[in-house]
């Protein structure tokens, strides 16, 4: 019997893993659906831990792991064997030259030698590194770890990639191109992955789903664009006299405010109020309002209804 939800890649169920007394998940149940599934949260959140537990790495203390139909309690290195994994932290060999170390990943995840290092320069074409292919890995920089990181999780041409924060180090331009490549094999190749990031823009950008962890729990999960729905009305606020304060009198009534760029207000009004409520509030607690203007809803604000963010 399967606890699997119909269609997804993989499902959870009341998860829980602790490292000694601290729980790093707390009775996590979710679901991820096939597409590009973003995992969100503040770093601390169980993130990393959970794409642990999915790979068999850690045996949770309770719950249940289901992964591409199969249940992780049972079946670990047949699901490691179907999935790509693109870890936090560097995982090279030193000595060797990326040609070689992608064409080894993808022997030790089955490959004959041949297809492996016909692969291996197929994938570095990919990631942008087909002219580095030969140097040695400790001569790359961050940018190009990253990208070597992203080709030997491809080079077996898994069912599901797993990404742990893929654009950590990266200067502006290769984090673009980074998410340009994750897009198009999300939205152009049709892989199934899971992008676990802190980072709302990159998961916004590349993902049509969401799973939010916070405090070793799920916060909330779902489409993006759902979560981002007609549930209320967003609006950009910026008000003379004592902000804190105000900010105070938003969260008593029941208005989710978190700051955005220099001194201005992103509020979350619920229902149908609309900027009346925000004027009514402002004139009852003496704050003058200087600057309102609706805004369309972003996953940041689905993220701090979420969590509860003021």
């Amino acid at each position: 019997m399967s606890d699997a939800t119909p269609g997804a890649v993989v499902t959870t169920s009341n998860l829980t893993v602790r490292y000694g007394a601290q729980r790093a998940l707390d009775g996590v149940t979710a679901s991820f659906p096939p597409g590009a599934v973003g995992l969100l949260g503040p770093n601390g959140a169980g993130k990393s831990t959970l794409l642990k537990s999915l790979l068999g790495f850690l045996v949770p203390d309770g719950g249940s792991m289901i992964v591409l139909g199969l249940n992780v309690a049972a079946s670990p290195a047949e699901i490691r064997a179907r999935i790509g994994y693109m870890p936090e932290i560097d995982a090279h060999i030193p000595g060797m030259n990326a040609v070689s170390f992608v064409a080894y990943c993808g022997q030790l995840a089955g490959l004959p030698p041949v297809d492996a290092m016909q692969r291996a320069h197929e994938v570095l074409y990919y990631v942008g590194l087909g002219e580095a292919r030969y140097r040695n890995l400790e001569t790359y920089s961050t940018g190009m770890k990253q990208r070597i990181k992203l080709a030997q999780a491809l080079v077996h041409d898994p069912d599901l990639l797993f990404l742990d924060e893929p654009t950590n180090g990266m200067d502006p331009k290769g984090r673009e191109e980074m998410l340009d490549l994750i897009r198009d094999l999300a939205h152009n190749k049709r892989m199934n992955l899971i992008l676990s990031s802190h980072l709302l823009p990159d998961v916004e950008y590349t993902c049509d789903h969401v799973v939010v962890l916070h405090q070793a729990k799920l916060a909330t999960q779902g489409p993006i664009d759902e979560l981002k729905g007609p549930r209320g009305s967003v609006y950009e606020l910026r008000i003379k006299g004592d902000r804190a304060a105000f900010s105070l009198a938003l969260r008593e009534a029941g208005l989710t405010a978190y700051a955005g760029e220099e001194d201005v207000m992103r509020v979350f009004v619920p229902g149908q109020e609309g900027a009346h409520a925000l004027f009514s509030l402002a004139s009852r607690h003496g704050a003058q309002v200087r600057h309102l203007r609706p805004s369309l809803p972003t996953l940041e604000d689905v993220f701090a209804q979420a969590v509860g963010e003021e």
